[in-house]
């Protein structure tokens, strides 16, 4: 039997289609690598600050109106009105307002929030954060998510973390 030394017609057809394959995949590749990099990253996170009314749109309680656009809770009571972070202290879960237990409950861990914030069951190690919020010129509400305010380290007491209603 002799070796082969040769390749006929058939194999060097196939060999060569074998590489315009593999030559037109890489090519594709690093085109659509290049296509990526000319579009910029877009981050959908929600906007840091926003007009939230007036004073007079909110009845005393929690209200839920900027939670998911935003991720604030208004609380109105005992004459002040705080803009509540709804991230919670433990994990970062959302919790949920139980309106008939009068606290937030979150329902990853268990972790329970008074409606003013503070924490008094479950695995979160601290109250949920405020954000400053103040009033516009014009008399409406300014929640800046940018400025928190810890109660830990008495922050509460700040004059920008709550406003006077």
């Amino acid at each position: 039997m002799a070796d082969k030394q040769s390749l006929n017609r058939r194999e060097f057809f196939s060999f060569l289609t074998v590489g315009w394959v593999a030559f037109s995949a890489a090519c594709a590749g690093l085109a659509s690598m290049a296509l990526r990099y000319s579009y910029p990253n877009v981050n959908f996170e929600p906007e840091m600050d926003f007009l939230a009314g007036r004073p007079t749109d909110y009845e005393a309680g929690v209200d839920e109106r900027w939670k998911n656009g935003f991720g604030v809770w208004m609380i109105k009571r005992d004459g002040i009105l705080v803009a509540l972070s709804n991230i919670c202290t433990h994990l970062g879960c959302v919790p949920n307002w139980l309106p008939a237990e009068l606290k937030f409950k979150c329902p990853c861990h268990g972790s329970g929030f008074y409606m003013n914030g503070v924490n008094f069951e479950g695995p979160a190690p601290r109250p949920l954060e405020r954000f400053r919020i103040t009033m516009t010129p014009d008399g409406q509400i300014l929640v800046d998510k940018t400025r928190i305010f810890r109660q830990e380290k008495g922050e509460w007491n700040h004059p920008d973390s709550f406003i006077r209603v």
